[in-house]
């Protein structure tokens, strides 16, 4: 499996990171993709992603595409029209998706979401996305769109990712390892 995860300068590293870290610990091969040789996040805290997102080419399939939430990172998204194309491409082959917290404005205002879609997002962005079919639920999935709150819920996200697309025993085996359940 192959994931891609975007990430911009302003991008919450928490929602970043812990999705990176765990799909890797469940044996999911993900490659970063920046907007810059150098993204530093909303908190400061600056990552070396792996491929500049403009480096993507078109014929370059991903199994996932997960983004991460934070405010100013999300509207570094919404601008980037290489990423509008990665993520067109991705839908049109039918491929799963993921964001969390401020993220999933990116699928609105890229036109990825259908009318009645299911989702949800970090509750500050609840008013722009109440035309769908919004949920304050912590994860929501709903026709290959998983969705989540913010960094709170971060682990839950990834771990909802890793049951849907590895498996059940891999989830809990990551989460008996980081010792988030006991």
């Amino acid at each position: 499996m192959h994931c891609l995860v975007p990430i911009a300068n302003g991008s919450e590293e928490m929602e970043a990171v812990i999705v990176i870290d765990m799909l890797r610990r469940a044996g999911v091969d993900v490659t970063v993709a920046g907007d810059g040789d150098m993204v530093t996040c909303s908190r400061g805290i600056r990552i070396v992603p792996d491929i500049a997102i403009d480096d993507i080419a078109d014929d370059d399939e991903f199994d996932i595409i997960v983004l991460p939430g934070g405010s100013q990172g999300v509207q570094n998204f919404i601008e980037n029209d290489a990423l509008r194309q990665i993520l067109a491409r991705h839908r049109t082959r039918r491929k799963p998706l993921g964001a969390i917290c401020a993220a999933p404005l990116v699928l609105h205002e890229y036109g990825l979401l259908r009318g009645d879609a299911k989702i949800t997002s970090h509750p500050s962005c609840e008013t722009e996305l109440s035309p769908y079919n919004y949920s304050t639920d912590r994860v929501v999935e709903d026709m290959g769109i998983i969705t989540s709150r913010g960094a709170g819920t971060a682990f839950e996200f990834a771990l909802e990712l890793i049951r849907r697309f590895v498996d059940e025993a891999t989830a809990r085996r990551v989460s008996t390892d980081i010792v988030l359940y006991e």
